[in-house]
């Protein structure tokens, strides 16, 4: 069973990495599409290509140490290398992101809500929008009056509706054309503090697992190492 260890750890790590990009990705997808950068989505991706990688390498070091060939063992090992420097940088870009996504909201959610909304061409942003409403309890990005100056009031479209009805606490053709707080998500506040923690949960554990794997794999290239180490030595 000693020969199994430079391997088992980093190929256990390795799917959990790929189960959490995944789930980054899959949880709330549409939300993604009201952010104005792309960090968060590049990270889930990051840790998905780094998870798969040490699934896939891992049956590469299972060879290597049943065969005990250094060949293999030296591809294993710069194979870990490799997917620890793209975990750590899947988990640096989700802390670094992780810093500035409240600003970013502040700057951008409001207006990307108020401008493209029910706009043709926009239909992933309004079932994004629709969803985050109804999936937090909210309305609006800071609140319910955000609505009155968005595009989407403004129109014909609208048809005398204040705010989508997405907003209702349980949707109704036309809702949205009355606005109390018996009808409407209106003191419960806006959306943007939600998103903003929903987010902010998931980047913690993009980063904490990104960093945290990338720790193991460290362990793979010592144990790796001292097992190249050890047939060296060994007389033919």
């Amino acid at each position: 069973m000693t020969g199994a260890d430079p391997w088992t750890p980093p190929w256990v790590g390795g799917a959990a990495v790929l189960g959490v990009g995944i789930w980054t990705l899959v949880e709330k997808s549409d939300y993604l599409s009201l952010l104005a950068s792309s960090t968060f989505v590049v990270s889930a991706y990051i840790l998905i290509l780094a998870g798969g990688l040490v699934v896939v390498t891992g049956f590469l070091g299972c060879c290597a140490v049943i065969r005990e060939q250094r060949s293999c063992l030296s591809t294993y090992f710069f194979c870990l290398l490799l997917i620890f420097v793209i975990e750590l940088v899947a988990g640096v870009l989700a802390y670094v992101y992780y810093q500035r996504l409240s600003e970013e909201l502040k700057q951008n959610l409001n207006q990307t809500m108020a401008d493209n909304y029910a706009q043709p061409g926009r239909e992933a942003i309004t079932l994004a929008v629709d969803r985050l409403q109804q999936d937090f309890k909210c309305c609006g990005s800071n609140d319910s009056r955000d609505w009155m100056a968005s595009a989407y009031v403004s129109s014909k479209q609208a048809e005398d509706r204040v705010v989508p009805d997405s907003c209702c606490k349980t949707i109704t053709p036309h809702c949205g054309k009355r606005d109390h707080p018996s009808n409407i998500y209106k003191v419960e506040g806006g959306c943007i503090t939600k998103l903003e923690q929903f987010l902010a949960d998931h980047l913690l554990v993009i980063g904490s697992v990104g960093i945290g794997v990338a720790c193991l794999q460290v362990c793979g290239m010592v144990f790796t190492s001292c097992l190249y180490r050890r047939i060296k030595m060994e007389p033919y």
